[in-house]
């Protein structure tokens, strides 16, 4: 893979609320890796209201969810959310195109600290996140939910992975 060159990532799974082509209800974010960043393209739509023409604060949170924790791709290894925070620094209109990128700031141990920012296509930034994913095994899905769900996702971290802070210190 060229890391210069953005590269469309596989979903979480086709059901995934933030990422899933087969989730009618869901956000639907295509994700994409360039160098050790993701990103993502989104624009909120009636489904995604909160107060009249904006945004509800929940979808953006669910999208950065969602988009910073493609920063598995850039670790190898599957993780989990231990903790998301948003600033909402601007109201998030509907029907307008901002892009949502992330990278991992550090990782000690098996937590990977990850920032996002959120920029509208006029320049504006309106929303950044932080947050830990604490990396785990195919085993924790197992035990906690349905592993078959996933597909070929363990496999292809391999082949997608191993750039970013510490990516060796597994």
């Amino acid at each position: 893979m060229g890391v210069d060159q953005p590269q469309r990532l596989p979903s979480h799974t086709p059901t995934c609320m933030g990422c899933g082509s087969d989730n009618p209800h869901g956000l639907q974010l295509e994700v994409f890796r360039c160098g050790d960043e993701v990103f993502a393209d989104l624009v909120f739509d009636e489904r995604h209201i909160g107060a009249p023409g904006l945004a509800h604060g929940g979808a953006i949170a669910a999208a950065c969810d969602d988009v910073l924790g493609f920063s598995l791709w850039i670790a190898a290894t599957p993780a989990v959310t231990r903790r998301l925070t948003v600033d909402y620094l601007q109201p998030v209109p509907l029907g307008c195109t901002h892009r949502l990128t992330a990278r991992i700031a550090s990782r000690e141990g098996r937590a990977l600290h990850v920032d996002g920012v959120g920029v509208g296509v006029d320049g504006v930034t309106r929303f950044t996140a932080s947050a830990v994913f604490i990396t785990v095994d195919a085993a924790h899905f197992a035990a906690h939910g349905d592993i078959s769900g996933f597909g070929e996702l363990f496999a292809e971290l391999t082949r997608y992975g191993g750039a970013g802070p510490d990516a060796g210190s597994r």
